[in-house]
């Protein structure tokens, strides 16, 4: 069996109505733009962030709108995106980009993860659509910003999660839905990628890209073209290496990412948080090699614990990277998938990946008939952000519910980080049980820099 899933496009008014009491509590201003454009119009698109996914995302809106403004830390990145689009303004500092707000009407955030939360929420107070590189936010506070500037901006919002738009989830999500297992108590989801801290045999052994144990004491050159104090921007003043740049070196030190948790969590964790409607969990528990003040593990597990959902019954989804996997995947007692999602129902068990998924066991389903489809397929993850910018449609993976799904992620690493189960108190960003979480729940930055 394969196929795909995302929640139906509905009107952006009845979306805000559900969001609008969460954003009462900002005081930005009134969004400069709704729609800028009509259907058969294009938009003029600024990206923040031209190399790397940020290439990517740009090559995916460049054909059907226009490219008016590149921004990059990096010249190098600034100068071949500039072979591609000539005609536009070429900038290096990125909060530069928002002085000339009325030159674009929407714009693609691609930056390294610890400035995602600056570029997006400028833009958001500038009333422009934004399109933002996964995981939206370094910290659970800035996701919170986002989430709430996003609904008081009432504009398009995306998060890069593009698997979110293939058949195969949706399918998935209305398995579990329907109730094809029956009520779920139970979720796994594992991914086979090991970065981060680890021994250097073993970092050899599972292909990362870069290793090292700790926060080197000495500098290398910096890169020729590369503003390397504004590629820290908020994060603390460090000496240039080659173990942070480039990407996604960084994304294992804290300072700059979160590691695979946040990183790959976005995609995968993305199945469950959809199927199961998910949102803010009661505890997380943790566990792993000892915590590292500067790098994140390579191998890591995290349980969450969340209550009853409407109909649906409290349930324990549990996070696996690196070596570390389910004791059914291990006891085969499943098939083999490197990297998966696993619900396990009352009635039986739904496996899935990216691509496809399969009903357990087999003999059980064998005469199974799956529901019609009922979520309709996506236009794509970047057309359906470009067509939210032109017309009243909400994007599936908005910064309403990408909110939602990276304060969860960051808190898999917030436990592990302090060592302990934590309670979690959604509604004040904090943790009861563990007053030493609130440093990384939302972190104090660099002179100069501030968010709101």
């Amino acid at each position: 069996m394969s196929q795909q899933t995302s929640y139906p496009p509905i009107p952006r008014r009845r979306f805000l109505q559900t969001s609008a009491a969460a954003a009462a509590t900002l005081t930005f201003g009134a969004p400069a733009i709704l729609r800028a454009r009509g259907l058969t119009e294009k938009l003029n698109v600024a990206v923040i962030g031209a190399g790397g996914r940020g290439g990517s995302n740009m090559g995916a809106v460049a054909g059907t709108e226009n490219i008016v403004t590149l921004c990059d830390v990096n010249e190098g990145n600034l100068a071949r995106a500039a072979e591609q689009h000539p005609k536009a303004r070429k900038i290096v500092d990125f909060r530069k980009v928002f002085d000339n707000p009325n030159e674009f009407d929407a714009v693609i955030v691609s930056t390294c993860e610890h400035t995602h939360a600056f570029a997006t929420v400028a833009a958001l107070q500038l009333g422009k659509h934004v399109y933002c590189e996964k995981p939206l936010t370094h910290s659970i506070w800035e996701a919170r910003v986002i989430r709430e500037a996003a609904a008081k901006a009432k504009v398009a919002t995306q998060m890069g999660i593009q698997i979110h738009a293939g058949t195969n989830y949706r399918r998935v999500v209305e398995l579990v839905q329907s109730g094809a297992i029956g009520p779920v108590r139970e979720a796994h989801v594992w991914v086979s990628r090991a970065w981060g801290q680890q021994p250097d045999e073993d970092a050899k052994k599972y292909g990362d890209i870069v290793s090292t144990q700790d926060r080197p004491k000495d500098s290398s050159p910096i890169p020729a073209g590369l503003d390397w104090d504004l590629w820290l921007g908020p994060a603390p003043q460090r000496e240039f290496n080659n173990v942070y740049f480039p990407g996604p070196k960084w994304y294992r030190w804290w300072e700059w990412g979160s590691g695979t948790m946040s990183d790959l969590g976005s995609h995968w964790n993305d199945l469950p948080f959809w199927a199961l409607k998910l949102q803010s969990p009661l505890t997380v528990e943790a566990s792993g090699p000892p915590p590292h003040p500067d790098l994140a593990p390579a191998s890591m597990q995290a349980t969450y614990e969340y209550g009853p959902r409407g109909d649906m019954p409290a349930v324990k989804l549990t996070w696996y990277q690196g070596v570390n996997k389910p004791k059914i995947w291990t006891e085969k007692g499943i098939p083999q998938w490197d990297s998966a999602a696993l619900f396990i129902g009352d009635k039986g068990m739904l496996l899935s990946d990216y691509g496809k998924y399969v009903l357990l066991p087999e003999d059980n389903f064998k005469d199974f008939k799956r529901p019609d489809p009922f979520i309709p397929d996506s236009v794509g993850h970047h057309a359906e952000w470009i067509k939210a910018c032109k017309t009243d449609r909400v994007t599936t993976c908005n910064f309403e519910y990408s909110g939602w799904l990276t304060e969860a992620n960051h808190l898999g690493n917030v436990a592990y980080r302090v060592g302990k189960k934590i309670e979690w108190d959604a509604a004040n960003l904090r943790c009861p049980n563990a007053p030493e979480a609130a440093p990384i729940i939302r972190r104090e930055y660099r002179p100069g820099w501030k968010l709101i």
